[in-house]
């Protein structure tokens, strides 16, 4: 009899976390601040996301919103219980009182967000129920954002 082990989580959230920065890199590629975001749910992605705040003309348009959209309209909820986000910079105050309210069960973040308010000041913005984690990639997260801001420069 053959058995399957399932990967252990943090090379879930690895894989996982590169899905997302090939979205950072749709947005680095649109001009767009380089932040991706992917939603999965039963070990499938089930929403694809980056930042389009400029493209859109949208300062709401963040990859988290989008994700959260397209993951409601895939799921037919309002909420995304079994799911999980992975987004590539730590959730702005905004992206995570909206996480709150999806009642998502997991927020795991790639880089840090250090010019802003970091996640101990936001913790009371999530459901009691989501469980965080950060750090995962931080390097290549962090990297694409500072290429963009070199570039701007």
């Amino acid at each position: 009899m053959i058995t399957f082990v399932k990967f252990s989580i943090m090379i879930d959230d690895e894989y996982y976390m590169r899905a997302a920065l090939v979205e950072a890199e749709r947005a680095l590629e649109k001009d767009e601040i380089p932040i991706g975001a992917i939603i999965v749910c039963n070990d499938k992605i089930i929403a694809k996301a980056h930042n389009l705040t400029e493209s859109l003309c949208d300062t709401t348009a963040h990859a988290e919103m989008q994700a959260f959209t397209s993951a409601f309209a895939y799921l037919g909820s309002k909420y995304l219980k079994d799911c999980t986000l992975y987004v590539t910079l730590e959730p702005c105050v905004m992206c995570a009182g909206a996480a709150y309210w999806t009642q998502i069960d997991r927020v795991v973040f790639g880089a840090y967000d250090l010019k802003h308010t970091t996640i101990k000041n936001k913790k009371q913005l999530y459901h009691p129920q989501t469980k965080i984690t950060g750090g995962i990639l931080a390097d290549e997260c962090a990297a694409i954002l500072t290429r963009f801001f070199k570039m701007k420069r």
